[in-house]
């Protein structure tokens, strides 16, 4: 889809649209496989049930690397933005700059399993002290996740660990089950379910959070950031927003807190 067909996604409501689009930015994240045509095309009919609830037209900027997500953040770019590594979201949040307006709803209990070959779970964390430990993407929120754990059980990542890195989730499993490392970090169900399928054990998990966030600029009115929240909120309530939803594989969205991100974000380390 061009991004003058994508401004025009809701040329068909019956009401008089502001000139001025709406930029909606998109990161899906960086250890599983898909596309940016795949992604957007995901997003599309969210984005014009935005556009109907909003009487803006929007335009989709799909951004696959954090890096530029954060630039692109900071610099003021993104009216809105659907952001799945939740450090990004929360670093933008503290920062003032951007809102909180939702939770995707299904995956704000999105945990951390350390797969080993160990027969029991882990009790005293000084054993764990010299051992590899393998994550994805040293920038993704499971990798994050997986330093915090680190970290309240008094281990230092940088040095208490033989910490390594590959890019995709499903990766992880291979190091442990080779080898290469005591302990591979992941958060994928699907990769979980095929390690304990094949007689692997998991050893510890993280506390649960939120990871696929709505965000919106500070910048944006309130008629406006109420109108992308509704939006948001009742989508599973209409026939419009539950064929957005289906086209998405999302179930629906939820309202944010507020306090309990504050929490994740000290959690975190941000």
């Amino acid at each position: 889809m061009t991004t003058f067909n994508k401004t025009l996604l809701s040329l068909a409501a019956c009401c008089v649209f502001s000139a001025n689009a709406l930029t909606l930015g998109v990161t899906e994240g960086v250890t599983y496989r898909a596309t940016d045509a795949e992604i957007e095309a995901k997003f599309a009919p969210i984005a014009k049930a935005i556009s109907l609830a909003t009487k803006q037209p929007v335009t989709i900027r799909i951004i696959p690397t954090y890096n530029a997500l954060r630039d692109a953040l900071k610099q003021g770019q993104l009216d809105a933005a659907f952001i799945h590594p939740a450090h990004v979201s929360l670093e933008a949040i503290k920062t003032g700059a951007y809102k909180s307006v939702a939770w995707t709803n299904g995956f704000t209990e999105y945990k951390v399993s350390l797969l080993c070959k160990e027969p029991e779970p882990i009790k005293n964390w000084t054993t764990v002290n010299g051992k590899g430990l393998v994550t994805p993407d040293a920038d993704s929120i499971t990798a994050v996740m997986t330093r915090s754990m680190l970290r309240e059980n008094k281990l230092n990542s940088a040095t208490d660990v033989k910490l390594q890195v590959t890019r995709f989730q499903d990766a992880v499993p291979f190091y442990v089950d080779n080898g290469f490392t005591a302990y591979g970090a992941t958060a994928s169900g699907a990769v979980i379910k095929a390690w304990k399928d094949k007689g692997g054990k998991t050893c510890a998990q993280s506390r649960g959070m939120p990871i696929k966030h709505w965000i919106v600029s500070s910048k944006m009115s309130a008629e406006q950031a109420a109108g992308v929240r509704d939006a948001l909120l009742t989508m599973d309530k209409s026939e419009l927003g539950a064929k957005a939803l289906a086209a998405s594989g999302y179930k629906g969205f939820i309202a944010s807190d507020t306090e309990l991100e504050k929490t994740l974000t000290n959690w975190l380390g941000l």
